[in-house]
């Protein structure tokens, strides 16, 4: 009986990862045509990884929110905002490549500093908040941009964006997407964070317990006000790849970024009740969205029963979720 409950135990805190192996070994077996698998093609493989990225940096900062037991409504119209403001800055102002993506991440990390004071000082619930939020950046960003796109063409002189902002959408050895290798590097610097620093177990401490949290002499505050400002600049940094890879910023970008988001963290494992989750769920979960995306396109599903299956796998995410803690 022991064996069979370590079995059980094991099989839930692998469901993810079985999850997503399942998915790859369907993808593989039903993407062949004429004789050539569309799946398993490298090139199919690093879109993927390259659709996966915007997500999943998106992804990686809604992780800490969750953890905290809240939520942030408002990245994807951030992504509007940024992609609409860092091309506006580049094409119609002059700005270089680097005071750009400066002055990006800051507006990013602006909007993230009034949710987290609204939440935190005038004791809002984050759910209103970012969704108030979340209709400030969008009508700012259509203001910003009078209400259509911007769009970007590389090279020196006035109505140019710099060439070094290009290499966003380029691919190392022609095969490896730039986007894939910075989604890599913020997701292990940020389960680093999570697992080793003093900050990561505060955001544990507070999801977990709120008060106890606060007792024990943790500034709840001030670590959600940090976390919040980490999540719009990392929407901010997807907004930037997001532009570059369509040649544009617009201010209708980023809609229902946040629900992928959210459905990346919850299939990885992080609770939506706060207290529970990792950096490495959060890529398990990114990595099946991103997969299941690409199969159901590659068979010519329709779009909108693609967000049918996102809405169902949220649910089944956290019905899994709730039975773990029955058990």
């Amino acid at each position: 009986m022991e064996n069979k409950a370590k079995v059980k135990t094991v099989l839930k805190q692998m469901q993810s990862v079985i999850a997503l192996v399942i998915i790859f070994v369907v993808a593989s077996t039903i993407c062949v045509k004429d004789g050539r698998n569309n799946f398993l093609d490298i090139r199919n493989l690093m879109n993927v990884l390259r659709a996966v990225s915007e997500n999943g940096i998106i992804a990686i900062g809604m992780t800490l929110i969750l953890i905290l037991g809240d939520i942030d409504l408002s990245v994807g119209s951030v992504v509007g905002l940024i992609s609409t403001g860092c091309a506006y800055l580049m094409v119609m102002s002059g700005f270089g490549f680097i005071p750009a993506v400066l002055t990006s991440l800051v507006i990013g990390g602006l909007f993230g500093l009034f949710n987290g004071l609204c939440i935190t000082k005038l004791h809002l619930q984050a759910f209103i908040v970012t969704l108030a939020s979340m209709n400030i950046a969008r009508g700012l960003a259509r203001f910003w941009a009078n209400g259509i796109g911007i769009p970007l063409a590389y090279g020196e002189g006035e109505g140019m964006a710099p060439p070094a902002f290009e290499v966003l959408q380029m691919r190392i050895g022609g095969v490896v997407p730039v986007p894939a290798i910075i989604f890599i590097v913020l997701l292990i610097i940020f389960q680093i964070i999570l697992s080793k620093t003093r900050f990561g177990r505060q955001v544990y401490a507070i999801g977990g317990n709120r008060q106890a949290a606060y007792l024990s002499g943790i500034k709840v505050d001030r670590i959600k006000i940090y976390a919040f400002v980490i999540c719009s600049m990392l929407a901010s940094v997807a907004a930037m790849i997001h532009a570059a890879q369509i040649s544009q910023g617009g201010p209708n970008e980023g809609q229902g970024y946040e629900l992928n988001a959210v459905a990346a963290c919850a299939i990885g494992g992080t609770s939506l009740a706060g207290g529970k989750g990792t950096m490495i769920g959060t890529l398990i979960g990114a990595l099946i969205l991103g997969m299941l995306d690409n199969v159901l396109g590659l068979k010519g599903v329709n779009s909108n029963l693609q967000l049918m299956v996102k809405g169902f796998l949220i649910i089944i995410a956290v019905f899994m979720q709730a039975d773990k803690v029955k058990d």
